[in-house]
């Protein structure tokens, strides 16, 4: 058999093919070993990802009201799963004024002009409308205690967390690129070596071209492919915000609509078995006690489909 060999495209953020083929090998059995014991990586049923991410909110949230301290979250924006952490909390008739929420990043325009919480594909809008809005009346925390990026306060988001003692919690999970939040792989403005990239709080970031093809097929912007509607750069928090927090869960079960493509196959073994590099932003969490849950679609082999086409 004759050997076609190629270089990966000059635009894709991650390319030593050595480490990109070891990764394609690893195996479903393999795929939850690692020399970090607190990196803890454990294979769970596709549809019990989103059921142990809001139990574990919910936990946190009424084990904190018991032992009246309050509870700082950073949360993602899986929009429409908030509906159920607020059906917990109405059954349950937990009152929230100890919560506080920071939205881990935002859209922004070619300018790094944030977009408004009254806008319908935001973040913001999402979690207020799925969560806050879903939640009793009497049992919501103050609504002034749910954060976002603005373009006014983008330059002491961090600050606004550490002034509430730090993060409880980051909930995240890789994009196309391996970006946490929107920490882009290929962003100049986390341009840096590792150990000063660490350090970066948040900012403004122009956004990879594959997050904006992963965001266009989102329902949010028409799930079409529309590139141009996805705004082109995002408010983010940074490194520093994601190393800080005390306790960290980062989820792999991203499928297209419910199908069996998946672009997380690849990259979750990347983020979690690969170097440890500002190139593959999630790949930090290896080094950080944090529970690592993968869907079985994706802990599954990687092999050719040759009957499957896009």
């Amino acid at each position: 058999m004759s050997i076609f060999a190629y270089d990966p495209s000059p635009f894709v953020p991650f390319r030593d093919k050595a480490t990109l083929e070891r990764i394609r090998r690893i195996t479903r059995e393999e795929i939850t070993r690692h020399p970090n014991p607190e990196f803890r990586i454990r294979v769970v049923r596709d549809a019990d990802v989103e059921f142990i991410w809001i139990s574990d909110m919910f936990y946190r949230i009424h084990r904190s009201a018991e032992e009246g301290r309050k509870l700082v979250l950073i949360l993602p924006n899986p929009a429409f799963s908030y509906r159920k952490l607020a059906h917990l909390i109405n059954r349950f008739h937990l009152k929230c004024p100890h919560l506080h929420v920071f939205i881990m990043d935002e859209y922004a325009d070619q300018d790094g002009n944030i977009a408004p919480e009254t806008w319908p594909q935001g973040f913001m809008y999402q979690f207020k409308k799925y969560f806050y809005q879903e939640v009793d009346r009497e049992l919501r925390p103050p609504e002034a205690q749910l954060y976002g990026p603005t373009t006014a306060n983008i330059g002491i988001y961090g600050q606004m967390i550490r002034d509430l003692g730090g993060a409880d919690a980051c909930y995240s999970g890789p994009g196309w690129t391996g970006h946490l939040a929107f920490i882009e792989p290929d962003a100049p403005e986390f341009d840096a070596d590792l150990e000063e990239w660490k350090r970066m709080g948040p900012r403004v970031v122009r956004l990879s071209p594959f997050t904006i093809a992963q965001n266009s097929l989102h329902g949010s912007f028409g799930r079409s492919g529309d590139l141009a509607l996805v705004p082109p750069r995002a408010a983010t928090i940074g490194p520093a915000e994601v190393i800080a927090a005390r306790y960290r869960m980062d989820m792999n079960a991203l499928t297209i609509a419910g199908t069996h493509v998946s672009w997380q196959r690849l990259m979750t073994r990347l983020a979690a078995h690969g170097p440890v590099t500002p190139r593959v932003p999630t790949s930090i969490l290896q080094t950080l006690p944090t529970d690592f849950l993968i869907a079985e679609s994706i802990a599954e082999d990687i092999a050719p489909d040759w009957e499957t086409a896009y």
